[in-house]
């Protein structure tokens, strides 16, 4: 007999091409469905959801996406930009395992948060485990909007969807740059740094 339980979930790539990584907004538990149950939706989108389950396994029965944040997530060689430099280098001196920094245009106005996570080689690779939802970003994007309950309100915090994008350079850290403007200048300038193949870090 198929039982239905529903709830709010952000989208990650699953372990192959052919899976979806469903993580509960509130708990950041797991739950792996099928891409063909819901092919248009992209890594990063915050959904609302039934679940169907039949002796175990999961079916994705519905959604509505309410949030079309998308995350993007590589390892570089290229350099990293100058406010995730800054933003480590406070950590260092700090003595901290992590920071944050907000970053501004060249109209003043604050246009994201860039993360530093120090690496910790030997024991835990920390970008393959926000990539496979170990360590859930949804914390981050949370405070990014201004706290849980302003999440999809114009008040406080920036209102999504953003442009999130993980990286793991040729450095000690590992970074997440929450963009505020996923269709600004900002973001394009990240894509095409780190995800195509021009190296333009030094416009950021």
């Amino acid at each position: 007999m198929e039982q239905t339980t529903t709830g709010q979930f952000r989208v990650l790539a699953g372990r192959d091409d052919g899976e979806w990584l469903l993580l509960d907004t509130e708990s950041g538990d797991p739950t792996y469905v099928a891409r063909r149950d819901a092919p248009d939706l992209r890594a990063g989108n915050r959904i609302d959801a039934a679940l169907g389950w039949t002796d175990g396994d999961p079916t994705l029965t519905d959604c509505e996406v309410t949030d079309e944040t998308r995350i993007r997530f590589t390892r570089t060689d290229e350099q990293i930009f100058e406010a995730a430099t800054r933003c480590w280098d406070d950590a260092v001196s700090a003595g901290s395992g992590m920071n944050a920094r907000v970053t501004h245009g060249t109209d003043g106005d604050p246009n994201g948060i860039v993360y530093t996570f120090a690496d910790q080689p030997g024991q835990q690779d920390v970008f393959a485990e926000l990539r496979d939802g170990v360590k859930p970003l949804e914390p981050l994007l949370v405070r990014a909007a201004g706290g849980r309950e302003q999440y999809h309100e114009e008040r406080q915090g920036a209102t999504p969807p953003f442009a999130v994008f993980v990286l793991d350079p040729d450095e000690p850290y590992v970074v997440v740059y929450i963009v505020l403007s996923p269709d600004g200048f900002l973001a394009e300038t990240v894509r095409d740094t780190y995800f195509e193949s021009g190296s333009l870090s030094n416009r950021l």
